[in-house]
């Protein structure tokens, strides 16, 4: 049987961590993959501006939707920010290149950033995940 063994983390860091794991996890079920999931017309304009169908509005809300929650359970919150620094380099990407937003690049950048250092914090309970 092994263990896996938590590297010690102060008080302070335990709960900026957490404050941004809950922020952004509410934020990616509410305001990101809400949208998109439930069709609103900003959304859907989106994707088809995107040009790959509607089922892909589906599969990021999806991503979305299980990122943030996956931001909320401390299992798995290393493995989903992991996942969403994934998917904002894919909406940076399409922001900038693909519907030319100019400053709009700087919302997936910045989430990408504060999920990376997120990512990389609990890098020892993501290799716990998968050994």
């Amino acid at each position: 049987m092994s263990t896996t063994t938590r590297p010690a983390r102060s008080t302070s860091t335990t709960r900026a961590l957490w404050t941004a794991q809950i922020l952004i996890g509410v934020f990616m079920i509410v305001a990101s993959a809400g949208p998109k999931l439930f069709g609103e017309t900003i959304a859907v304009e989106m994707f088809t501006q995107i040009g790959l169908g509607q089922w892909f509005r589906y599969l990021v809300g999806a991503l979305e939707l299980l990122g943030g929650v996956g931001l909320l359970v401390r299992r798995s919150a290393g493995a989903a920010a992991l996942g969403l620094v994934g998917l904002m380099i894919g909406a940076a990407y399409t922001q900038a290149f693909v519907l030319h937003g100019g400053l709009l690049v700087l919302t997936p950048l910045g989430i990408g950033a504060v999920v990376g250092v997120i990512a990389w914090v609990r890098r020892g309970e993501i290799r716990g995940l998968i050994g």
